[in-house]
């Protein structure tokens, strides 16, 4: 264990700010230790916050946290700023039960001024808060901190837009880290950057453009040439041109010079925009050189890195929609991926390597992915689009607008359907199914092994409008894979065990627990298969032949697979509907929070055990 003889001294940035300067350069490098330690013991993310090192420290060295508000974008990149704010010893229970989140909670510190698990809403988020400081005549400052790939979205110029025009004092911090310190990032950069965010500087510009608004002609001029000579030097034209004062771009690791920076910054008025250029993975050889690798690590040994020739066992359902959309694309030349900037969480390396022209990183757009793949769709192409569950929300409207209303064949693959856990409420896949039957002209499925997965995909590709396969995060029961491709009749469940009385129509990945639990109970099983079309002839035929029908999804409760079945069973006839009950088992109508994806399935009562619990206690409510 590395000592931390600086660290230990600091329980909140009050401590912080009465060091001096000259201490901090050690401070980071201390913190980048217990980082380092920390996460290879209880896994988290690691790249991004060993490239936010110097910029956590210097911001609440320089702001008056937490009165002064810090917007964190994603909120990744934010274990630094945790071990400062009091939250150094929760860093042994990180992203556990219980235990302190991986990413900003306003319940959690009152230093984490707006909750985030998503990209690219944190200017909009410290917009508001500048509104409100100015509104209430409060003289705070409020910084949003986003990265370059966040940057990418639409919501992000949406709110630089915004900013642009509206009188309040906010500053945007661009953490650019897709690139390397290059040579313009060096001394000359750091004094430009000390001189163009000095107040003598903007007094006298804003001076200037006052003596020369009397002469239209001039002022023209003179900004010209201001921009011209900036032009030199700096990439800012672009924010200059939505209304911000654009400083950079600097090293995001020199506190010498990211300091005095800040401290400038933090004296004007006005919507201010510092450019820094930081390094992921920044003191940590491995995950400098790999910060993909080390991006989202679970244990590991921090003094010999990840051992990626590791074999986990069960092949995972990100993997098997990987390996089929390079096998489809070998024999139909039509299939476009596009993916928004999830390429390696969604599987799609190896066919980025192999079929390039056909592999679309749209960037954090996923609006843009979905109204993409409509045009191709168009034109005849077949698109499969690779997203998270809860990235999808974010498009809902093109989904429901621009591909389902016109009926365009868009495949979705819908990856981390259901609990992904220790990433917690922000990427629970709770909602997707809800949201998703409610759409006319959509194909619905959820696959309850491997092999079915595969098949599915097939479905969904072959047929002839918009389709979605959901499937969940990590491995599968370890069904083996059939060589060929093979479609499934839509609109049909299968019937895997036959009981008495009581009927469970599982849907997707918690078909194996359910089949338990009908061992248990001596209960028929069946595997829906699909929740849109619902299998109606087999949910007629078990409600006649069964006494309790249970639906189990992992899904929320309201509005998904259960409540599909409950439509369906208003349309039987009365003698039968009569005497059937419905038991719908699911996620709760609340946010789960962060935690082992087994313990939290256990405690909501959608494993084996739980499952047939719950429904002899509903039997039991009814024969008592």
């Amino acid at each position: 264990m590395t000592t931390t003889p600086l660290l230990d001294s600091i329980r909140d940035p009050a401590d912080l700010r009465q060091l001096e300067r000259a201490a901090l350069p050690q401070l980071a490098e201390e913190l980048r230790s217990f980082l380092i330690e920390s996460v290879a013991r209880t896994g988290g993310h690691l790249s991004s916050n060993l490239g936010t090192v110097e910029l956590t420290l210097a911001l609440h060295y320089v702001f008056d946290t937490p009165e002064d508000r810090l917007v964190w974008d994603v909120g990744h990149q934010t274990y630094t700023h945790k071990i400062l704010t009091g939250r150094r010893e929760g860093m042994a229970r990180l992203r556990m039960q219980d235990g302190i989140a991986g990413f900003p909670r306003r319940e959690e510190s009152p230093y984490d001024t707006f909750g985030v698990g998503h990209s690219s809403t944190s200017i909009s988020a410290a917009l508001g808060m500048a509104v409100a400081a100015r509104n209430k005549g409060e003289d705070r400052r409020v910084v949003a901190i986003i990265g370059d790939g966040a940057m990418s979205a639409g919501q992000a110029f949406e709110a630089l837009n915004n900013a642009g025009v509206v009188d309040a004092n906010l500053l945007v911090i661009l953490n650019d880290n897709d690139m390397s310190i290059s040579s313009p990032v060096g001394a000359l950069n750091k004094y430009l950057a000390r001189l163009l965010s000095g107040r003598t500087f903007n007094a006298a510009r804003k001076a200037g453009e006052k003596i020369l608004s009397v002469t239209p002609s001039l002022l023209e001029i003179a900004k010209r040439a201001e921009e011209h000579v900036k032009g030199m030097f700096v990439p800012g034209t672009l924010f200059e041109e939505f209304g911000f004062n654009y400083i950079g771009p600097i090293d995001g690791h020199d506190l010498d010079s990211l300091i005095p920076t800040l401290e400038n910054l933090r004296e004007l008025s006005g919507p201010q925009f510092l450019h820094i250029i930081t390094r992921k993975g920044q003191g940590y050889k491995l995950a400098e050189v790999d910060p993909v690798l080390y991006h989202g690590v679970s244990k590991f040994d921090s003094s010999n890195g990840i051992d990626t020739d590791k074999v986990t066992g069960k092949i995972t359902y990100t993997r098997i929609f990987g390996d089929w959309l390079c096998d489809m694309a070998r024999l139909d030349a039509r299939l476009i991926a596009i993916t928004p900037a999830m390429g390696e969480g969604s599987g799609m390396v190896r066919f980025a390597e192999e079929f390039p022209a056909r592999y679309h990183d749209v960037g954090i757009a996923e609006q843009h992915a979905l109204t993409f793949a409509a045009g191709l769709a168009c034109e005849g192409m077949k698109p499969v689009v690779a997203i998270y569950s809860t990235f999808l929300q974010r498009a809902y409207d093109q989904l429901v607008h621009d591909i389902a209303l016109q009926n365009l064949p868009v495949m979705l693959a819908i990856d981390r359907g259901g609990l992904v856990g220790a990433d917690g409420a922000t990427h629970q896949g709770a909602f997707d199914l809800s949201f998703l039957t409610c759409i006319p002209n959509m194909v619905v499925m959820a696959p309850a092994d491997e092999n079915e997965c595969r098949q599915m995909l097939t479905t969904a590709y072959e047929h002839a409008g918009p389709t979605a396969v959901r499937y969940p995060r990590g491995a599968g029961p370890g069904v083996p894979l059939a060589p060929t491709f093979c479609a499934l009749p839509i609109g049909k469940g299968e019937v895997r065990r036959r009981g008495k009385r009581v009927a469970i129509l599982a849907f997707g990945s918690l078909l194996t627990a359910a089949l338990d639990a009908g061992n248990q109970l001596d209960a028929t099983v069946a595997n829906m298969r699909f929740v849109k079309p619902l299998d109606r002839a087999l949910v007629d035929e078990l409600a006649r032949t069964h006494d309790l029908l249970v639906t189990v999804e992992e899904n929320s409760i309201i509005g998904g697979a259960g409540a599909e079945v409950a439509r369906c069973l208003e349309t039987i006839d009365c003698q039968t509907a009569s005497h059937i009950r419905l038991l719908r088992l699911g996620l709760p109508d609340q946010f789960v929070e962060h935690g082992d994806q087994v313990a939290m399935l256990a405690q909501l009562g959608l494993d084996a055990s739980g499952m047939a619990r719950r429904i002899r206690e509903f039997s039991e409510q009814f024969n008592s």
